[in-house]
């Protein structure tokens, strides 16, 4: 009998956990379906690298002139970098390419990572969306010459499944001429809390995009403009041009796993508002390195909270390493904004082509002891 009753026990406890784990099932993190395009159109459904058919790229819808390529060089004197596979789609002229992902949590923030480059012209833009969310990302700007570069953009799930698309909105002469997809990853983003002794939420930047595991150039976060959910929690990228999210396996960074490069001098800008009381003194420490990449010269970070600044120097000979730096600063309302960003533009030593900054980790925010 007692045996029986135990029995019966397991089988409630077990019944608990599948529920449990139904209700709660894990955080998404890779690829979406053929996010890498490796899978691709039959040859009866292409015409040369023309994809004929809204369903012949599996797992993907497409409209318009969508072209599944593969890299090296092309006619015409091109040449497609597509360091993360063999294969990917070219968007021409009004083209889009489309996936419903499911298994979502509505209500929860997602973040793409895609590899997106321009293939011809200057102004080429690439257009990102979710039903009712979408931004326009210019690509003009090259900060990768070793691949293309990556970008992550978020959304909040608004149902269990969203239509993700990517659409090419130009008018071209050439009606191909459009953005290049490398890869396509989704990453659900954790709720954020606060660390013990630190006002700071991620000041350690370990809660980020999708990083693609295979190769790296770092993942691109838009500014504010361009993508109003910020794909680093807590974090709001308020300038012009983007910031750098690197991680640990690829890069140099201080501390943890990933960290952030401000690549666009002083046109990038990362800034946090954290909880103060007025008049109170407070203590503002961080990291400043270099990302083992190649970018050699006398970097500066300027910090910036309530009316007071800091300018932190780092001479970086390209090979990794940090210093820590800090400010005292006395707030002047319920808020305070910290910002940082880079004093000076960089390139690599050996390739003018690949911009590349300080390295920022380790934020922290407490009340001073006096």
């Amino acid at each position: 009998m007692a045996s029986l009753l135990s029995l019966c026990r397991l089988l409630v406890f077990s019944l608990f956990l599948s529920f449990a784990f139904a209700a709660n099932p894990p955080y998404l993190d890779g690829y979406l379906a053929n996010g890498n395009f490796e899978l691709g159109p039959k040859p009866s459904e292409m015409k040369k690298t023309a994809i004929i058919g809204k369903y012949s790229l599996p797992k993907w819808e497409i409209s318009g002139l969508v072209e599944y390529v593969s890299g090296g060089p092309q006619p015409g004197g091109f040449y497609f970098a597509i360091p993360r596979g063999s294969h990917a789609a070219r968007l021409g002229n009004e083209a889009s390419i489309s996936q419903l992902v499911s298994g979502l949590k509505p209500g929860s923030i997602y973040s793409l990572t895609f590899s997106a480059t321009r293939t011809c012209a200057q102004d080429e833009i690439l257009r990102v969306s979710v039903p009712g969310q979408s931004s326009d990302l210019p690509i003009q700007t090259l900060f990768s010459s070793d691949g293309g570069d990556t970008y992550a953009w978020a959304f909040k799930a608004s149902s269990a499944s969203e239509k993700v698309t990517f659409h090419n909105p130009g008018i071209q002469e050439d009606p191909t001429c459009g953005p290049l997809l490398d890869a396509v990853a989704i990453k659900e983003i954790p709720p954020l809390s606060y660390s013990r002794g630190n006002l700071v939420k991620n000041g350690g930047f370990e809660i980020g995009p999708h990083v693609f595991k295979n190769f790296s150039t770092g993942v691109l976060l838009l500014p504010k403009l361009q993508d109003l959910i910020s794909p680093l929690p807590g974090w709001i990228v308020e300038s012009l041009k983007p910031v750098k999210y690197i991680d640990s396996k690829h890069f140099s960074v201080p501390s943890g796993s990933a960290a952030i490069e401000i690549v666009g001098g002083r046109e990038s800008a990362i800034a946090q508002i954290v909880r103060t009381v007025a008049n109170k003194l407070y203590d503002l420490t961080f990291t400043i390195g270099d990302a083992k990449n190649g970018c050699q010269a006398t970097m500066v970070i300027e910090a910036f909270a309530a009316k007071e600044t800091v300018k932190a120097k780092f001479t970086s000979l390209g090979r990794g390493g940090f210093k820590a730096a800090s400010l005292r600063f006395q707030a002047i309302s319920d808020r305070t904004r910290i910002t940082f960003f880079s004093a000076y533009y960089h390139t690599k030593t050996s390739d003018w082509g690949h911009i590349c900054g300080p390295v920022l980790d380790n934020v922290r925010v407490w009340p001073a002891r006096v």
